[in-house]
């Protein structure tokens, strides 16, 4: 391990391992501190930017990974407005749950799809009478006992509001934000306020409704998703034309060493000597880089793996558009369709370039599901084509599409993962940070914020404020 960082003549030097969003936000940030720090951004790709990219498809730029963020986690709507970027917010609301008998709509006053208004839980055709009935029961329900510790999601979810609700409901779209399965996720790590609500509550549905009223409340709550003008790629290809040559593409990093106080990187650009490094990588990238100066923290970062998703971008031909409903998209549970959700991008983020053309972007694999993704692109296009000319009045093909596959892209928050990350932290030597969706969260938003709290630390660091604390 090396020893506590020293201050040279020269500017302190920072090295990130990573050019997606989280590490070039951390670069800005380093970057733009006072006085500045010199740093490095190494991207083994030929492009910044990580799962940030559109695709062309029937003559249209779309998202081939994230479309939007949560505008209601203020961080990247911050990043967007320091950018100069505009944002805009979806054209329609509303998500239906497919079912045996077609598309259901999800009630409108829901939190994290549990209803809040009674009356709408045993009006609600998603679920049968005995299932809502079963729901309801979570009114009645003793809570759980104070410090009984994480639990999963799906625990949590099965206890409260029953099997039914959890498997055709809640798990389609709460799983699905986390591209897991909800007996597996940590409910701390991926949806804290639902144990808070029962905690506060002693129940879902009261604290559902309690939720809603305090968003009533004061100031306009901001949207639920956010979209920057030209997709979310606008802010990675933003914050890369900033920094410039301060990012190095074509940099695999293959190895990490220390050198003296600081470290020294090796990769196929080179080396590079530097007081601090903060990989902005998975963590299972992290545990291969990192097992010859860090291998107390090996076994806690295997235990974050990564799930394999996808997207498959559908455009229909032209006086299509009406065909699809205004609203969001929809969600499934698992094993009945080939998707596990599909957003109605006609309607939710309308665009000029769409002109009167149906286009649709459906989400496939996640755990248990990812050998939909080993299939040929002609066939997953025709499955997913299929169910959904059965439930909207589309045609059976459309006139264009695109599958893409992200191997190994979504970390899974299994149990105890708020504390296995934080003992890895704690576990790191000195001068090593790391930060992005295996630690911070999956979305956008949370990304930002993560390499924000990230930047701060090491400019922290290497100015030396913290010296007591690591010397």
């Amino acid at each position: 391990m090396p020893a506590p960082h020293a201050m040279g003549d020269g500017a302190p030097r920072v090295a990130v391992v990573g050019g997606g969003i989280t590490g070039l936000t951390v670069a800005l940030r380093l970057r733009r501190a006072e006085p500045p720090i010199d740093v490095v951004a190494l991207e083994s790709a030929d492009r910044a930017g990580g799962e940030l990219r559109t695709v062309e498809v029937g003559g249209i730029e779309l998202d081939a990974g994230a479309d939007s963020f949560f505008g209601r986690k203020p961080e990247a709507t911050e990043l967007c407005r320091e950018l100069g970027l505009e944002t805009t917010k979806p054209a329609a609301s509303g998500t239906w749950l497919w079912t045996r008998r077609g598309l259901v709509e999800y009630p409108t006053g829901t939190a994290f799809g549990i209803p809040a208004d009674l009356g709408d839980l045993f009006r609600w055709p998603g679920l049968t009478g005995a299932g809502r009935r079963r729901a309801a029961l979570d009114l009645v329900k003793r809570k759980r006992s104070t410090g009984a510790g994480d639990e999963t999601l799906g625990a949590l979810l099965r206890r409260r509001l029953g099997d039914e609700a959890t498997d055709l409901a809640l798990a389609p779209v709460l799983g699905g934000l986390f591209g897991g399965d909800v007996d597996e996720l940590s409910v701390e790590a991926t949806f804290p306020e639902l144990p808070r609500w029962e905690r506060r509550q002693g129940s879902l549905i009261r604290g559902a409704q309690a939720a809603l009223r305090d968003a009533r409340k004061g100031t306009p709550t901001p949207p639920l998703l956010v979209r920057p003008l030209g997709g979310p790629t606008a802010i990675s290809n933003e914050l890369a034309a900033r920094l410039g040559s301060s990012v190095r593409l074509g940099a695999h990093v293959v190895g990490i060493e220390a050198s003296g106080s600081g470290w020294n990187l090796r990769s196929t650009g080179g080396s590079d000597a530097a007081d601090a490094v903060v990989f902005a990588v998975d963590a299972v990238s992290a545990a291969r880089l990192l097992a010859d100066v860090a291998d107390g923290v090996v076994a806690d970062l295997e235990g974050i793996p990564n799930v394999s998703v996808g997207e498959v971008l559908l455009v229909y031909g032209e006086g299509t558009a009406g065909a699809v409903p205004a609203g969001a998209g929809f969600a499934a549970p698992p094993g009945t369709t080939p998707m596990a959700s599909c957003t109605w991008t006609s309607s939710v983020w309308p665009d000029p370039s769409f002109g009167s053309r149906a286009v649709l972007r459906c989400a496939i694999g996640g755990a248990g599901q990812e050998d939909v993704l080993d299939a040929e692109d002609d066939e997953i296009v025709e499955a997913c084509a299929r169910h959904l000319a059965a439930v909207l009045p589309l045609p059976e093909t459309p006139r264009s599409s695109a599958v893409v596959r992200w191997r190994d892209a979504v970390p899974r928050y299994l149990l105890g993962h708020v504390e296995r990350a934080a003992r890895i932290r704690e576990g790191l030597p000195v001068g090593i940070f790391v930060c992005g969706r295996s630690f911070d969260g999956v979305d956008i938003a949370a990304c930002v914020r993560g390499a924000t709290e990230t930047a701060e630390r090491v400019r922290a660091f290497v100015r030396n404020d913290d010296r007591e604390r690591i010397s």
